[in-house]
């Protein structure tokens, strides 16, 4: 019973804390088995080993805070020195004017005198104090200048009541010793020449005054125009002999004096003038005479002694029409025709144009016949060819070169007298020019 008691009573303090007698398990005997032991027993586990923790080591021991600055000194106070052993750093900041400050703990301070928060104003400098003899000499002074300017002012009065009673007493502009600048130069005047009218140029112009057409002593080129080549080289070799002739009477006139430029075409016209012809053209916008080769090859198998004698005076033609545009007569021409308000009116002026430049080229072969060699039968082919050449032999019918019978009118005479003055279509009736 005794044992049923000491069993049966309640637990002693501490019974049911962890490690108590209350946890403790017993065997059959009643010893309590430390719970280790037990638990390997049932388990069958190896030998245990200590767990380790995961809390940090630094977080075991407390690491003591560090003083606060600003309760260890007061506002506006100097930083705290730094602890004990603490690496001297020195503080970065930006480049300042007049060269690098020393900052931080290790430098010396530049702060002396007088602190940088003080209750009490700063001390005041004693106004400055002068000299009495200084005082005395600048009283002086300013008297001295004070003077001076009323004297000047007196006379500044005085001269211009003076200057306006006698205005002309003094001059206003002192006599320099410089010489005198150049008179500036005078203005230039543009003489506008009146414009000489296309009738006064055509019928008055200085060519009829000019003389008569010189003797170049040209002689008739021996070349044979069998071929083109040898066409160009007759024509080239005549070309001179017009230069020479022509030239004097042109600047007589008081025109610039031209020489033509020569080519040989075969269809279309070399030139700056458009169009096809059958025969020769002279192109007065850039002054060139083209000459239709073809047919004086096949002229020249007919008839030697014509076909020369053609060639001569088909080239003193074209260069007739040279010497028109020389002196203005040519673009006066085309402009009266250009006004012409009929047809039969414009073939007139062009009628009057191309009866001239035969007139002028006749005039020059007459004047050099005797170097060319034109008499005996090739003065009878140049006559008859005269004769029979006009508008009556143009198969279109264009009249615009004069008919026959004038041809022979104005060449035959120009060919004797050798003067541009019996070559002034411009005043001859309409008959004559038809």
């Amino acid at each position: 019973m005794a044992d049923e008691e000491s069993h049966g009573a309640g637990p002693m303090p501490g019974h049911f804390l962890p490690g108590g007698a209350g946890d403790a398990p017993v065997d059959t005997a009643g010893t309590p088995v430390p719970p280790l032991q037990t638990a390997r027993q049932e388990l069958g586990l190896g030998r245990a080993r200590p767990v380790r923790s995961s809390t940090d080591r630094s977080l075991r021991r407390g690491t003591p805070l560090p003083p606060d600055p600003l309760a260890a000194r007061g506002f506006g106070a100097p930083p705290s020195a730094p602890l004990p052993g603490a690496p001297v750093t020195p503080l970065k900041g930006t480049r300042q004017l007049g060269g690098t400050r020393p900052v931080g703990w290790h430098s010396t301070s530049t702060r002396t005198g007088v602190p940088q928060f003080t209750a009490a104003p700063p001390p005041l400098k004693p106004p400055r104090r002068f000299s009495k003899p200084l005082i005395a000499v600048c009283s002086v002074l300013g008297l001295i200048a004070l003077g001076g300017g009323a004297v000047a002012s007196y006379k500044l009065i005085d001269n211009f009541d003076n200057t306006v009673e006698n205005p002309l007493a003094r001059p206003s502009v002192r006599p320099s010793e410089e010489p005198p600048a150049p008179a500036p130069p005078q203005p230039t005047v543009t003489v506008t020449v009146p414009t000489v009218p296309d009738a006064v140029r055509v019928q008055k112009n200085e060519l009829y005054t000019a003389g008569k057409v010189p003797s170049v002593n040209c002689t008739e080129p021996a070349v044979r125009p069998t071929t083109q080549a040898n066409v160009l080289k007759y024509y080239q070799a005549l070309l001179p002999c017009l230069n020479k002739a022509w030239a004097p009477l042109v600047r007589k006139s008081h025109y610039e004096f031209r020489a033509p430029r020569l080519v040989l075409y075969s269809k279309s016209l070399p030139s700056a003038c458009s169009g096809e012809s059958d025969t020769a053209f002279y192109c007065p916008t850039d002054e060139t005479i083209s000459m239709r080769w073809q047919q004086d090859v096949k002229n020249y198998k007919i008839d030697k002694e014509s076909t020369r004698v053609d060639m001569m005076d088909t080239l003193a033609h074209e260069y007739g029409h040279h010497v028109q545009q020389l002196t203005n007569i040519l673009i006066s021409a085309d402009s009266r025709e250009g006004w012409a308000k009929t047809q039969a009116a414009k073939q007139e002026e062009s009628r009057r144009v191309e009866l001239q430049a035969n007139c002028l080229g006749a005039a020059f072969l007459g004047a050099n016949k005797v170097s060319l060699g034109i008499k005996g039968n090739k003065l009878r082919a140049w006559e008859y060819m005269t004769k029979h050449s006009g508008d009556e032999y143009n198969p279109k019918k264009v009249r615009d070169h004069g008919s026959r019978k004038n041809q022979w009118v104005w060449s035959g005479s120009s060919f004797k007298t050798t003067n541009p003055a019996s070559c002034n279509t411009f005043t001859a009736p309409s008959a004559k020019v038809s």
